[in-house]
């Protein structure tokens, strides 16, 4: 971690409530990375080479670090994130309807666990806008758009609610993320369950045939894709909070279904093991952070397992290091992201945890991080 956040900007920072700060972020970046000159000298200076080139599911990526939903909802700074090192960008959650999510304060910090509660419900300016916006983007990195309920909408109803996002972000994502696991979203968590994860998949499967005919070529607005004879990679993400039967449907259903992978974890509404005294002050939402490593890698492995290693697993929860990237990796997963780590290691975190997670790999005896997916499960 750089010293100076560490010693100057994090105190102050901290200091602020934390979505202000967030908001703060988001504007300094705009502001401090905003050059086509800064972003492509940033970008030369931080792509590790270590990795070669990565592809997955159709994709091209240049390092496996992404940056997780929930920190460039709207896709304003994904150019300035991928010229701090990051490999990809997924961008959202964003829903069908603009929607200002729950009421504030609505994130909160727990330094001693680095760890973060949220519920901020979605917040979004909409489909439409973060679509328009994507659309003029020179994109430096691989786009992904994760896409989510509208709270005012039914479950009975969500299957439509989601496909009329799927419309508006398919022709300006790389990969489509479906969110079916937010615990900020009443009743959300149940579109896991079989009968209406079959419902919802399938049909986002259809959908995205369709629309993947129309869309060839892409006109450059895609351009880490390799190819375009298969239909956008559609990916899922889950909660951590299910039970091993459980993740095993789902694997089974993506599997059947041709999901192009699934992204473990999303936040847990669990507690357990918390050394902040007064985290039940703070009241519901999601943890991220430290606490949710251990959880997330059990569910890596549980799919991995499961699936014989045949499904793409996008791991997230709790990486801070290069060691914590590499856990996830040999748990099974072939690409990962982060959030809470950026937030408490700042700007330098994806050229630190990349130069380190390489170093691990050629420690280890691999000879490319290929050979390092799974190795523990193996």
């Amino acid at each position: 971690m750089s010293n100076i956040f560490k010693k100057l900007i994090r105190p102050v920072l901290f200091r602020l409530d934390a979505e202000k700060a967030h908001e703060l972020g988001i504007k300094a970046l705009r502001l401090g990375l905003s050059s086509r000159f800064a972003q492509e000298r940033a970008a030369k200076h931080f792509d590790s080479e270590s990795f070669g080139n990565l592809g997955r599911f159709g994709l091209k990526f240049s390092n496996p670090l992404g940056i997780a939903a929930g920190f460039d909802k709207n896709g304003v700074v994904v150019n300035q994130l991928a010229a701090l090192g990051f490999g990809f960008v997924e961008v959202g959650t964003v829903t069908f309807e603009r929607q200002k999510g729950n009421e504030k304060p609505r994130l909160f910090r727990l330094p001693e666990d680095q760890a973060l509660i949220n519920r901020l419900g979605f917040n979004n300016e909409g489909a439409k806008k973060v679509a328009e916006r994507l659309k003029t983007l020179d994109r430096k990195c691989v786009v992904g758009v994760n896409i989510g309920k509208n709270k005012d909408v039914p479950n009975e109803e969500a299957t439509e609610n989601y496909l009329k996002c799927l419309d508006l972000v398919h022709g300006v994502a790389d990969y489509v993320a479906v969110n079916i696991s937010s615990p900020n979203t009443p009743n959300l968590r149940e579109l896991q369950r079989a009968e209406n994860l079959e419902e919802l998949l399938g049909a986002l499967q259809r959908r995205n045939k369709l629309l993947s005919e129309k869309d060839r070529p892409h006109e450059g607005r895609t351009p880490n894709v390799v190819g375009t004879l298969n239909p956008k990679p559609l990916l899922v993400k889950i909660a951590p909070d299910l039970s091993e039967a459980e993740i095993e449907m789902i694997v089974d259903t993506c599997m059947r279904l041709e999901v192009s992978g699934i992204i473990a974890t999303n936040t847990t509404v669990s507690r357990d093991g918390l050394i902040t005294v007064n985290a039940a002050d703070f009241g519901p939402g999601g943890l991220s952070g430290n606490p949710l490593a251990s959880r997330s890698n059990e569910v890596i492995r549980a799919i991995y397992r499961h699936s014989k290693g045949m499904m793409p697993i996008i791991g997230v929860g709790g990486i801070f290091s290069g060691k914590d990237a590499f856990a996830k990796i040999a748990a099974g997963a072939c690409l990962i992201q982060a959030y809470t780590g950026f937030i408490y290691h700042g700007p330098s975190f994806a050229k630190y945890v990349n130069a380190a997670l390489a170093a691990l790999i050629k420690e280890r005896g691999f000879a490319s991080i290929d050979e390092a997916i799974g190795s523990e499960v193996r």
